[in-house]
């Protein structure tokens, strides 16, 4: 049983820890195994099409793989990419298993998809540790970088992509030529090869993107934000005027570090607001009051979609509104298990997209789009990411030789067997006779943060190997 490799997480709420291991369970049903002088010699993932393997999709699963203890190598699929890459730079999103030939639709014909890529091998390197591959692939990722830079940038600085590559699917985009979106992803992949280059301790490239990435985020923040209607927007014309669409994809933003705090304050106001994106299962990818919004979703208009609400959550945790983020996190669990679980009695399913206001999933009646069902690339992003991330509350970091645990209240929850390469962790915290306890176990030395925010507590500890246990009261 794939339950035996995998971390084990404890919570209050049993259907989250059920959803938890279902979904390894679908990932082990859904993972093809690899042999040697094959494309994929530690396996992959098969979620998409037949004979297709899809980079964006490849980036959310690594997300969550990098939890598998192992079980799971995050980096095979996306090592495909890389061997695939052309002289020019260019690393198409979707190709053919059977050819390794790049398959590309009309509308996109470059086969552009979202800049993950960096931001992808900076989660890699404090999950896994492997500091020798970032410098293998920071090359792949430079080229990849500046092949969408001679291609889609533009004299003003801004980037005008195909609207696939910004994966809104069916929302409206009333003729945007700059979409914030794709911009602030740009702005996120330079943030991280900045980040990346500190890592090497090679100053030129951290300095290079950096500037790469101030400009971006000056261009957002003066072109595309409204001051009147608080809100960062399209650019529907090469005169460079605002559109007044507001969308989901604003909140690249944050994710990206483009707002100041004010700014910040003014688009979390509008997450919050039951006549914006602050509806029950949050977030929609249109706010309510968009005259396209639908509470039956269809498709993306109106429909909630994990991976932009994944996006949203760590775009708050951001900017200091972690209980908020966790809020959200619980509250879109709750949808995901009362759609897969109608009446508590019957089995449904998991979407790619549900409904804003109610239990199922989206759906869409006017243009043919199609609500992937099991869709597992984003649906492990809320029930295995999110859930040890934020839910729980942990952030790991394996070069640091850290564990930080930020807990708004006590509650009783953990995580048990999780590896940090070569050493298993377990954290539990629990109410006993002599209060609220926190019980450690560790193979090797590391370092723990514990925060309690209703407590105002806040302590790090070295925490030998062995077992150890702390009380919350003597902290």
């Amino acid at each position: 049983m794939v339950k035996d490799f995998v971390p084990c997480v404890h919570f209050y709420d049993q259907d989250f820890v059920d959803m938890y291991d279902r979904t390894w369970v679908w990932v082990e049903e859904s993972w093809k195994e690899g042999a040697k002088n094959t494309q994929f010699p530690a396996g992959y993932l098969h979620t998409g099409a037949e004979n297709e393997i899809n980079l964006f999709d490849c980036c959310l699963e690594s997300l969550f793989l990098v939890y598998s203890n192992q079980k799971f190598d995050p980096c095979s699929q996306i090592d495909y990419f890389y061997s695939r890459q052309e002289e020019s730079g260019r690393i198409c999103e979707r190709y053919s298993l059977d050819s390794n030939s790049p398959v590309v639709d009309e509308d996109n014909p470059q086969g552009l998809s979202l800049p993950l890529l960096p931001y992808v091998e900076y989660c890699f390197y404090h999950k896994i540790g492997n500091k020798k591959r970032l410098k293998d692939v920071v090359v792949s990722l430079e080229k990849y970088f500046n092949w969408i830079c001679q291609n889609f940038q533009k004299e003003n600085g801004l980037f005008e992509v195909p609207y696939s590559a910004c994966h809104l699917g069916n929302i409206p985009r009333y003729d945007a030529v700059y979409t914030v979106d794709f911009n602030a992803a740009m702005a996120l992949a330079a943030l991280y090869m900045s980040n990346i280059g500190d890592i090497l301790n090679d100053k030129e490239l951290s300095f290079r993107y950096k500037r790469v990435y101030f400009s971006l985020k000056t261009r957002i923040n003066s072109m595309m934000w409204d001051n009147e209607a608080q809100f960062y927007f399209d650019l529907n014309s090469r005169e460079e005027r605002i559109t007044q669409n507001r969308h989901i994809g604003c909140y690249w933003t944050m994710l990206a570090e483009i707002p100041n705090y004010e700014y910040a304050e003014y688009l979390i106001s509008q997450l919050k607001d039951p006549a914006q994106f602050g509806t029950d299962n949050p977030f929609p990818c249109l706010p309510v009051s968009h005259p396209a919004y639908s509470p039956n979703g269809e498709g993306y208009c109106g429909g909630v979609v994990p991976f932009f609400t994944y996006l949203v959550i760590k775009g708050l945790s951001r900017y200091t509104s972690s209980i908020f983020a966790r809020e959200c996190a619980i509250r879109h669990m709750y949808f995901i298990l009362d759609t897969l679980h109608p009446d508590g009695e019957s089995v449904g399913e998991v979407w790619e997209a549900y409904k804003p206001a109610s239990e199922g999933p989206s759906i869409s009646t006017r243009d043919g789009f199609v609500n992937k069902k099991r869709y597992l690339p984003m649906l492990g992003l809320i029930t295995i990411t999110l859930m040890i991330e934020n839910i729980i509350g942990l952030d790991i970091s394996l070069p640091r030789k850290t564990v930080e645990w930020m807990m708004p209240s006590l509650e009783a929850m953990g995580i048990e067997k999780l590896s940090l390469k070569r050493n298993y962790i377990t954290i539990l915290s629990n109410k006993n006779l002599r209060g609220w306890e926190i019980r450690l176990e560790s193979e090797k030395l590391y370092y723990f943060t514990i925060e309690i925010l209703d407590e105002n507590k806040k302590k790090t500890l070295p925490i030998p190997s062995g077992k150890c246990s702390m009380l919350i009261d003597k902290l």
